[in-house]
């Protein structure tokens, strides 16, 4: 759509802004977002600090504009003449920015006067774990004072804004993130899935896996010694136990190495990124996510809603979506050993197991659809946006 039709279409427009738009969690959720909310309600645009990938494909609409600006590390006060640039040719009525990289887009939307301005917070930064990053806090106190509702995922992140950030708790509102639960699904036959260029399939074997980035604040590092450490002290499980990373990044070469370090490489499948992710769940046994930090997991959500049971580390927002141990177990972080027991425990009780699973697509319909997530951020617009528009329509005219 041109700039001149994307002025003349009177639908409010929300350009959501991201650091990088590329795969991972956050993006996924802004993808989500647009592809599911009513057309009719508002159009969207995406702008990257960075750059655009090939992840713009995912999103169906035809309407929607994407735009990078190329922006070196460090501040991003150089690159506001470009975006005051584009926010005066977009004129969008939304301005939603996520996480601590493109919060100063805040200051260049106020000065344009956006109507509503958002921010959200997703998850733990990579260099600041716990959130004690004193400059971080100054950060977010000194840009929440342009920001009309901050978004936090999770209960662990509304408190970090509230207590460590000084934002009021009048402004946050809770969004949990959703799944598409129609495309999330379990098997629709008795027939155990396989999943397509895997060497194990779930009939014979129990499949541990996990899928996401694989950088250093998720930890799959853990996940691989705890499987280790578990076929080293049962010799017995050899037979059955096998475990999938799916994803790349800098830790699948140091994963791989540790494998073929124990002997047990033959027993693990490392097929790096995959678009096929729904398939990939309902092939796993056990989805297991060992991360440092999380706001609220969209693997964990995704797992569950096919119908997993779930092995995660008790960081952010875990422990709001595995209701331990109906849908699964939640261990320490960074704990190899404890992973290791669990992972021997669920093992030998597949039955419990598969009824894990089957709590955890209930927990997700009832309380984590994609529908929930979707209509959470409509209302937030519209809560912006409606008294505002109100004021205009009853200003005396001249």
């Amino acid at each position: 759509m041109s700039a001149s039709a994307l002025l003349a279409d009177e639908r409010p427009l929300v350009l959501h802004v991201v650091h990088r738009f590329d795969t991972g969690g956050l993006e996924n959720g802004v993808v989500n977002l647009i592809n599911h909310m009513p057309e009719h309600a508002y159009r969207h645009a995406v702008l990257a600090l960075t750059e655009v990938t090939d992840f713009r494909r995912r999103v169906v609409r035809s309407d929607v504009e994407f735009h990078a600006l190329g922006k070196r590390p460090g501040q991003g006060f150089w690159v506001y003449p470009q975006m005051l640039s584009l926010l005066r040719r977009l004129r969008p009525q939304v301005v939603h920015t996520r996480n601590l990289g493109p919060l100063e887009m805040q200051l260049p939307a106020w000065l344009v006067g956006v109507p509503a301005r958002v921010h959200g917070e997703h998850g733990r930064d990579v260099s600041d774990l716990d959130g004690s990053n004193v400059s971080h806090q100054r950060v977010r106190r000194l840009y929440r004072h342009f920001v009309h509702r901050q978004v936090a995922l999770s209960a662990d992140l509304a408190g970090y804004l509230q207590e460590c950030c000084g934002v009021p708790a009048a402004q946050i509102v809770r969004a949990c993130n959703g799944v598409d639960t129609a495309r999330f699904a379990p098997p629709e036959s008795a027939a155990a899935p396989v999943i397509e260029g895997c060497p194990f399939n779930n009939r014979e074997h129990f499949i541990v896996g996990t899928v996401g980035r694989m950088a250093a604040v998720k930890d799959q590092l853990t996940l691989v010694r705890a499987f280790i450490q578990v076929l080293d002290q049962d010799p017995a499980l050899v037979a059955v136990l096998r475990l999938v990373l799916v994803g790349d990044g800098p830790l699948r070469s140091q994963c791989q190495e540790i494998l073929e370090r124990s002997g047990w490489a033959a027993l693990a499948w490392l097929p790096g990124e995959r678009s096929d992710v729904p398939e990939i769940m309902r092939g796993l046994s056990l989805f297991a996510l060992p991360s440092l930090a999380e706001g609220i997991s969209n693997t964990i959500l995704e797992a569950m809603s096919c119908g997993r049971a779930v092995l995660a580390t008790a960081v952010g927002g875990n422990a709001e979506l595995v209701d331990s141990p109906l849908t699964g177990r939640l261990v320490p972080p960074a704990d190899a050993d404890a992973m290791a027991r669990v992972l021997a425990e669920l093992v030998r009780q597949p039955a419990v197991v598969a009824a894990m699973g089957s709590a955890g697509r209930d927990r997700v319909l009832a309380r984590f659809s994609l529908q929930t997530m979707v209509a959470t951020y409509q209302r937030l617009y519209d809560s912006l946006l409606k008294p505002r528009q109100a004021q205009v329509l009853a200003r005396p005219r001249s």
